[in-house]
């Protein structure tokens, strides 16, 4: 992988990681993480993946709001 693109690649991984402690979720085992990751991506790959994609964006976007308030 090239500088950039490393580099690119660990910034995204620590705004994930900022996710999870946002949500109040940093002190779930992984075990947990990953099987909710799991679900969620079994959801967005069903046949309510658009609703369900934008509740929850909808949710994102206000606590992002309310955060910056």
């Amino acid at each position: 992988m090239k500088t950039l693109e490393r580099k690119q690649d660990t910034r995204r991984k620590i705004q994930l990681g900022g996710l999870v402690k946002k949500a109040g979720l940093e002190n779930e085992s992984s075990a947990v993480l990953y099987g909710l990751l799991l679900e969620a991506a079994e959801n967005l790959a069903g046949h309510k993946a658009t609703y369900v994609r934008d509740q929850w964006k909808i949710k994102g976007d206000i606590a992002f709001t309310r955060e910056k308030s």
